[in-house]
């Protein structure tokens, strides 16, 4: 075929540009149309090849930074592990999962993020980092092997749906969102619902969303939404965790704050316990292990680890927190029998300085804070090992969920959430965790749930317990019955 194009078109060229020349009537506006025409036959046919590889390879795509995009990584591993080839295409700005980077069948194809131009009104900067980071993006989707699907997430989508769209027409790909959130919602958090740049925003998703041949989201109440605000069938695909969040047994928790313990003094133990033989000892502020046998116990008295993780955006107010911390130190002050606690609040984000400055100017004497940045293999690890997960996102839509519970849950851990309309499609009061509506009433949980810790036929066991025996589905299989279907389809 190529080699039948290439032949034709040359010598269709010089049959009109002989017939100009020898003074018919073709004229030389004719020959260029033909030569600009066929010059975009052969752009489009170059495009549109496709070879015997194209159906099994799959462009999961998310213009956000990878490592901190969960459930993408878990879509490239499934896709891995039914054999697609995987080009993986995003920020690189902190580490992925040690599977997708190892998984030979995945191929990072990292972009950077453009800041626009630096002179002048916002709305300059703002045009041209989105016309900036378009044409980036159509670069890297129009050079690589040809795709039978670019997957992609929602948000950010903007500029990455109209561009994912317009690839997909080219190259005749199927073109497939996944619904995260609405990003004009997010946007709306900071500057306001009526900004013109929210209202364009709103508009954007409005028209390039229906474009796409399939569509994903995370819960029912956004499915439905799709379906009567904007026209859009969509397959509910709720995160699941996968295997690496599960309880983690005592010996791998040790060597964890073992770790920690080395960059974060909380960790490390406060040398209250006098024991003999202290050289055979290694212990941390939670466990303790022999090292003549390498038996690893729980210290009796050591704090409840308090674990919550973030983005640190404007949709999750950690002052909330912070609040029901000083009120928890206020209760044992008060002569309230209860542990001390190490609250850890992991993540990165825009916010992370300004709480970081917050934090610093408590004084607790029974509560103590932390906020590392874990490796994404350390994250799950410390997940199973916390007595009780604390989640403050709440949805800019009121239609996702929040995939820290999700991985919590995994791990059998019970969670206090700050309420928002869906989150009963995943936490359930006073079966799995607790919700709360402000600072006083989190205190009132804490309280509660701790009061009789570290005895584990309270409350906080009964939850882990009922965790324990409601596990559902995991990623792989919830993935295989809703979108395996999707990706194989004629």
């Amino acid at each position: 075929m190529a080699a039948l194009v290439l032949g034709v078109f040359p010598v269709i060229l010089t049959f009109l540009t002989f017939l100009h020349a020898a003074g018919s009537d073709v004229t030389w506006p004719a020959v260029t149309l033909a030569g600009v025409t066929g010059l975009l036959t052969l752009c489009l046919w170059r495009v549109r090849r496709r070879d015997a590889g194209t159906d099994r390879r799959v462009c999961v795509l998310v213009l956000g930074d990878i490592g901190r995009s969960p459930r993408m990584q878990y879509h490239a591993l499934s896709l891995s592990r039914h054999l697609y080839d995987v080009t993986f295409v995003g920020f690189l700005d902190s580490k992925p999962h040690p599977d997708v980077l190892t998984e030979e069948k995945i191929t990072i194809v990292p972009v950077t993020e453009v800041r626009g131009v630096r002179v002048g009104p916002k709305i300059v900067t703002y045009v041209s980092k989105v016309i900036a980071q378009s044409l980036q993006l159509l670069h890297v989707l129009l050079t690589m092997e040809s795709q039978s699907h670019i997957l992609m997430q929602n948000p950010p989508g903007l500029p990455s749906i109209s561009v994912a769209w317009l690839v997909s027409v080219l190259r005749g790909s199927r073109f497939v969102i996944d619904w995260h959130n609405y990003g004009y919602t997010i946007m709306a958090l900071s500057l306001g619902q009526r900004h013109p740049v929210v209202r364009l925003a709103k508009w954007y998703e409005h028209f390039f969303g229906p474009l796409a041949a399939h569509n994903l989201c995370v819960t029912n109440a956004m499915k439905d939404d799709l379906q009567k605000n904007w026209g859009i069938e969509a397959t509910t695909l709720y995160d699941r965790p996968p295997s690496i969040f599960r309880e983690t047994p005592l010996k791998l928790q040790h060597e964890l704050f073992m770790r920690l313990a080395k960059a974060y003094p909380h960790f490390q133990s406060d040398e209250s316990e006098v024991e003999e033989n202290v050289e055979k000892v290694e212990r941390t502020v939670f466990t303790r292990c022999d090292l003549t046998d390498d038996t690893v116990t729980l210290r009796a008295k050591r704090p409840a680890l308090l674990l919550s993780s973030t983005s640190w955006t404007e949709d999750e107010d950690f002052s909330i927190l912070l609040k029901a911390l000083e009120e928890y130190e206020g209760f044992i002050k008060g002569g309230a029998s209860l542990p001390s606690l190490l609250c850890v609040i992991t993540g990165k984000g825009p916010q992370k300085e300004h709480y970081r400055k917050l934090i610093d100017s408590l004084r607790f004497d029974h509560v103590k804070i932390c906020t590392p940045w874990l490796e994404a293999e350390d994250y799950p690890v410390l997940l199973g090992s916390a007595d009780l997960g604390v989640c403050l996102h709440k949805s800019s839509s009121g239609l996702d969920l929040p995939m820290k519970v999700v991985d919590m849950f995994g791990c059998c851990l019970p969670v206090c959430a700050i309420h928002f309309n869906c989150l009963h499609e995943l936490v359930k009061h006073k079966e799995n965790g607790l919700i709360f509506r402000d600072s006083q009433e989190l205190a009132e949980q804490l309280q509660s749930l701790l009061s009789e810790f570290p005895a584990s036929d309270g409350r906080l066991g009964q939850f882990r317990r009922n965790l324990r025996t409601s596990r559902g589905q995991r990623w792989d299989d919830n993935w295989d019955q809703n979108v395996l279907p999707l990706i194989t389809a004629p």
